[in-house]
């Protein structure tokens, strides 16, 4: 019980050594992904990992659970100010955990829902049929509109009338457009449904209020507490108090048993971190990091879904390079040279999700780094120089070496004593 995790098991130490190395080292630009703080860090190995608190607070089913009460009513009531919700659930493990809390709350087996295909940015959770959500519910798809490559409005709109749904899904994981929430709700409205906003992507520059803000047009809101947002990994429910008893149930004891208390500490931190001043600079930072990156890439001869960005990603057709290069071997060479994507698919794809014909690419990670314009606009040319020369390892090699040193330039964290237990 006395020995640091470097002295009892080296083997995991080094493990987690390596990848702080990696991490350092390489330029990320998955948009789902971000660097916590150290508070975030901090939090997550406190002794609050150690206690079971199967309940909510004031009510839980374990006796010694004080603390655990303080900690998740601060974390609810930090949320809850963050966002303007009526009720904030702070419990879920995941987003996806968070919408089949929702779908379990709202619905009931084989009703119809209306959501984002995958393949033209939804999530897995919205309906795919190997997943939970295809196989309990009627999935209707809207998609993007062939030509402009966005959500047609009346498209979704007649789909609405026609299938009649009880709950419309707005929200995706590879959608380069903002989404305005109002025009939604008069739909769901139109069709008696409740309006979920699956915000997981963009929940910090909602909150940096750089993007529309769901939860005055939406019944539910679920958000991740990663990605944008900066804090831990988890996910919160935000609804109105009128729904407020039936996601609670829902979450617990409808879908899971003791919450993550060092997580929802974490997640407390991490609200306090984004009610401050400067993250909201950090957003407005995000969203013009990634539309001078998505004008480089367009000048160097890239393709972009629907012309650029308006947010914090972007998706590159590869088909306007190459016909012959998909996405997984265009993210493996990038990878080469130090910069990490993640293939992707593009709308109308021909290619399978798991070869694809795009790469998606967002700015959060690169951004708190403290990476600014002239940055992006490197970062752009590194991209276009690896792909252009995709044939030629030699080019990836001299490549990851300026990736090298523009990170040095940057890092993440000051020390490996600030983010391992030495």
């Amino acid at each position: 019980m006395k020995q640091s995790l470097k002295n009892f098991d080296p083997e995991v130490f080094e493990i987690a050594v390596g990848d702080l190395a990696r991490q350092q080292s390489c330029l990320t630009l998955i948009p789902s992904e971000n660097y916590a703080s150290r508070a975030v860090m901090q939090a997550q190995s406190t002794v609050l990992a150690n206690k079971y608190a199967e309940g909510y607070p004031e009510t839980r089913y374990y006796n010694g659970c004080h603390y655990s009460d303080q900690i998740e009513q601060l974390a609810i009531d930090r949320a809850k100010e963050l966002f303007g919700a009526d009720h904030v659930n702070v419990q879920p493990h995941s987003g996806s955990q968070a919408n089949i809390a929702v779908f379990h709350a709202l619905l009931s087996p084989g009703d119809t829902i209306l959501s984002m295909k995958l393949d033209h940015g939804g999530h897995l959770s919205h309906g795919l049929p190997q997943n939970f959500s295809g196989k309990y519910y009627n999935i209707v798809h809207y998609g993007l509109d062939p030509e402009t490559e966005r959500i047609n409005l009346e498209t979704v709109a007649d789909l609405a009338d026609q299938h009649r749904p009880r709950l419309i899904i707005v929200g995706a994981s590879a959608y380069p457009c903002q989404i305005g929430f109002a025009e939604w709700r008069k739909i769901a409205d139109s069709v008696d449904a409740y309006l979920l906003g699956d915000v997981a992507h963009v929940a910090g520059l909602i909150v940096g209020k750089v993007h529309p803000d769901p939860v005055p047009y939406c019944d539910v809101v679920t958000t991740t507490t990663h990605k944008t947002l900066r804090g831990p990994r988890g996910a919160i429910i935000l609804c109105r108090q009128e729904l407020a008893d039936s996601i609670d149930k829902s979450v617990f004891p409808g879908l899971q048993g003791g919450p993550f208390m060092h997580a929802i500490a974490a997640r407390a931190v991490a609200f306090k971190e984004a009610a401050q001043p400067e993250f909201t600079s950090y957003q407005e930072q995000i969203i013009s990091n990634a539309r001078v990156m998505a004008n480089r890439l367009m000048e160097n001869g890239f393709r972009l879904v629907t012309g650029g960005t308006e947010n914090h990603l972007m998706l590159i057709d590869l088909t306007s390079i190459s016909a012959k290069l998909s996405g997984r071997q265009a993210a493996n060479y990038l990878e080469e040279a130090g910069i990490i994507v993640n293939k992707n698919t593009i709308p109308f794809d021909t290619r399978s999700p798991n070869t694809t014909s795009g790469i998606r690419i967002g700015t959060p990670m690169v951004t708190t780094r403290g990476m600014k314009e002239d940055q992006m606009t490197q970062v752009a040319n590194l991209i276009t120089e690896v792909i252009q020369n995709r044939r030629q390892a030699s080019t990836r090699q001299k490549i990851k070496t300026r990736v090298e040193e523009l990170c040095q330039a940057f890092p993440i964290y000051e020390g490996i004593d600030q983010v391992l237990w030495s």
